[in-house]
């Protein structure tokens, strides 16, 4: 049974998206988490970090949902919605600016050229300075909730950490259990750049970026670090991306995510 996709890339975040509004592909996939197990194996089939899937919304102009390559679906994700406005924007769904309906909540979107900026959840559930082991190794980490769970940690040599092990060590921690966390691998360039490497649950691995878990990295930076807003956070796909908010008291409003994102290619794929 052949399924029209469009591949989507933001910061190196690569994504299959499918048009399933009026429920158009209830006759071909019974079952999306299926679909994301199959469609997003590289090498074996069109690859990606996860499969969006767009749907008719009567509070937005459209719906996301997000499966992840092992199937389970997530609530948001923040570089998967700019490339779902991109999608929307250049189909023509809507003008440049609009509402996505997604599971953390209705959020604005923005698209300028190659640019796309969405303003993002609240970050909730907020806590510095956990020691957690790790193996042998106890670890300062800090948590906080920026649509999906994410653990933040400091490191002195990021490019020579080892993101996947520690990652994964960290996203099945007990602490973090049952649903586990995302594990962000932070360090501190200036007063207003970090640099950011990201091991993501369900695709059990480091992805290029992760626009949740910059946004986390921005927040902790600016209370824990002291950086500056806005935050330009260098991705591992090395392309940078801008987060801005305004803190009040002890929480924070008017969250932006901001950066590129395109339209790789559309294709088909034969799906068995």
């Amino acid at each position: 049974m052949k399924i029209n996709f469009t591949k989507a890339v933001a910061s190196g975040n690569d994504f299959v998206i499918v048009d399933n509004r009026a429920g158009k592909l209830a006759g071909e996939i019974a079952d999306f988490g299926d679909f994301a197990k199959f469609v997003c194996r590289r090498m074996l089939s069109v690859g990606s970090d996860g499969l969006l899937v767009l749907e008719d919304s009567s509070a937005a102009d459209f719906k996301m949902r997000i499966f992840n390559p092992d199937g389970s679906e997530v609530t948001m994700c923040g570089n998967g919605i700019r490339c779902s406005a991109l999608y929307a924007y250049e189909k023509k769904w809507c003008g440049a600016v609009m509402k996505i309906e997604t599971g953390a909540g209705t959020l604005a979107a923005e698209v300028e050229g190659d640019s796309v900026k969405v303003k993002m959840t609240a970050p909730k559930n907020i806590k510095l300075d956990q020691n957690i082991g790790a193996g042998k190794t106890i670890m300062n980490v800090h948590t906080v909730n920026t649509g999906v769970p994410h653990v933040v940690h400091f490191v002195e040599k990021i490019e020579k950490y080892p993101v996947k092990e520690m990652g994964s060590k960290i996203r099945y921690h007990k602490v973090f259990q049952p649903e586990g966390t995302n594990a962000n691998f932070v360090q501190k360039i200036d007063d207003s750049t970090i640099v950011v490497r990201t091991y993501e649950r369900g695709v059990e691995d480091e992805t290029l970026a992760c626009g949740t878990g910059v946004v986390a990295s921005a927040i902790i930076s600016h209370l824990a670090l002291g950086a500056k807003e806005p935050v330009s956070a260098i991705t591992r796909s090395k392309e940078i991306l801008r987060v801005s908010f305004k803190k009040e008291h002890k929480s924070f409003r008017d969250v932006f995510l901001e950066g590129q994102a395109r339209i790789a290619f559309e294709g088909e794929v034969d799906y068995v």
